[in-house]
């Protein structure tokens, strides 16, 4: 590597580090996910199959727009 790419690359990371975008929508999730898991647990046989079907819905959401490439 030269020595542009190495301050560049050192730039990136550090800009990266700093940034907090975005760290109150992960944050909020979590939150909502172990409530989401709480209830469920709470209230195994109302609502955890919901909570459960709600999760998949998600992960397959997710799992076909990560494949998308976009």
């Amino acid at each position: 590597m030269t020595k542009t790419t190495n301050s560049s690359l050192v730039r990136t990371r550090a800009r990266f580090w700093r940034d907090e975008a975005g760290q109150d929508l992960i944050e909020y999730t979590l939150m909502a996910a172990t409530i989401a898991v709480a209830v469920a647990a709470i209230f195994p046989q109302t609502l955890g199959p919901s909570i459960c079907q709600i999760f998949s819905s998600v992960s397959s959401t997710l799992g076909a727009s990560a494949g998308t490439g976009s």
